[in-house]
């Protein structure tokens, strides 16, 4: 699993965590989707290879993810080594190409290489079956997207039978899908290959100098070009246990801060896209010791109450509401706030009267009494919050708030600090 990548359109809130770590549905990471793929499907010795601000990231795998040792079963950390040279890694070919120990120590008749921060939910052994049954030396992922997202992808034109004629990593001009006009065919960025052939060509990539040392741009449009046996899998025919038809095809990459808002968006749904609770398909992450979430007071002027929305463990609800929104465990909101459309993080505490819109709100950050976040664009940037091209606030991880708003309320009266 390549779970390195900076996530730089992703920022503020990969600021100080590697993106396949940042939250994602309350509790979760979004690496969390990815491993319960492969381990719900059978998949066990499992290797991540990580690089960019890994700490967060290889607390919650070391944490939450042992798998038995006694029966040979692993998730397994694999940091940058420098194991051939004083260079960290290039590229996600090289990082593969830097830690092929960790393939050659298995001795395997396939590597699957997933990228580690993509929400979905997929039966991985329905790829490898059509990679067995075309003979196929490698085979990629895919899904349709429409043209005018594709650009962000890799994009590959087919055969009937599914045969990769081209693969151009994020084109200008994306090519579309014979027959259906406004979309193309984009690469999940998940890959099965033969292992002789991957050892091959990540060998043969290390020759070049001006090569960028990545999958998308380098390995796989060599493959296709060399005539190897390349195919295409059609994620939208894969099927899970007790999947409801409204989920299939369901795959988001949250590269950018309005996607990641709206892959949130998309578990609270009252008819989801994204099914949580299926007990069939379990998406597994560390859980830590925190008490059931509560909600207090029931008078009439302040009532905890919470509708369409993820509530996670250890949250207090104490006589404030929240609507549309997805709470990660220790939040608290205080009396007679109000939180829409939000996403708020791990311990994040709204003060008394304070307003919430829209907003993604990071781990630690306390919004003092009376402040109002996602009402005024202009306003929020004075304060130094990312204001997104969509209008989603963000509010960096543990920021400091106390001296960036004028007007706080206090048991209903508003004074001037």
């Amino acid at each position: 699993m390549l779970a390195g990548g900076e996530g730089r359109r992703l920022l503020p809130l990969t600021a100080e965590r590697a993106k396949p770590a940042v939250p994602i549905g309350g509790r979760y990471r979004l690496i969390d989707f990815v491993l319960s793929n492969l381990v719900n499907s059978g998949l066990l010795k499992i290797k991540v290879l990580t690089q960019y601000k890994s700490d967060s990231l290889n607390t919650h795998i070391a944490r939450g993810w042992r798998l038995p040792a006694m029966l040979d079963f692993y998730v397994e950390v694999v940091p940058a080594q420098q194991r051939l040279g004083k260079e960290w890694f290039r590229g996600s070919a090289d990082a593969m190409f830097q830690s092929l120990n960790i393939i050659t120590d298995e001795d395997p008749d396939l590597v699957a290489v997933f990228g580690g921060d993509h929400v979905y939910k997929m039966d991985v052994n329905q790829m490898v079956d059509w990679h067995l049954d075309r003979e196929a030396e490698v085979t990629v992922a895919a899904i349709p997207v429409p043209v005018a997202e594709a650009h962000a992808f890799g994009v590959l034109a087919v055969s009937e039978e599914g045969e990769i004629l081209s693969f151009d990593e994020k084109p200008k001009q994306p090519r579309e899908i014979p027959g259906r006009p406004g979309w193309a065919l984009a690469s999940m960025g998940n890959y099965l290959f033969n292992t002789g052939p991957l050892c091959e060509e990540l060998a043969r990539d290390q020759e070049g100098d001006e090569s960028n040392h990545d999958f998308g741009r380098n390995i796989l449009p060599a493959m296709v070009a060399s005539r190897r046996r390349a195919f295409a899998y059609d994620f939208s025919r894969n099927e899970i246990p007790g999947m409801l038809e409204r989920e299939r095809g369901y795959w988001r990459d949250v590269g950018t801060v309005e996607a990641y808002w709206q892959a949130n968006m998309d578990l609270i749904a009252v008819d989801p896209v994204l099914d949580l609770y299926n007990p069939r398909w379990p998406i597994r992450t560390y859980t830590p010791p925190l008490p059931p979430a509560k909600f207090v007071f029931a008078d009439q002027e302040r009532m905890g109450i919470a509708t369409d929305s993820l509530v996670s463990e250890g949250c207090i609800i104490s006589g404030g509401r929240i609507d549309r929104s997805v709470l990660s465990p220790g939040v608290r909101i205080n009396s007679f706030a109000h939180v829409e459309e939000s996403i708020l993080m791990d311990g994040v505490d709204v003060g008394r009267h304070a307003r919430v819109r829209r907003a993604i709100v990071d781990k630690g950050v306390h919004i003092p009494p009376g402040m109002e976040i996602g009402f005024d664009p202009e306003e929020d940037r004075r304060h130094g919050f990312t204001v997104s091209d969509e209008g989603i606030i963000v509010v960096e991880k543990e920021a400091d708030l106390s001296k960036r708003t004028s007007v706080f309320v206090s048991e209903g009266v508003e004074t001037q600090q």
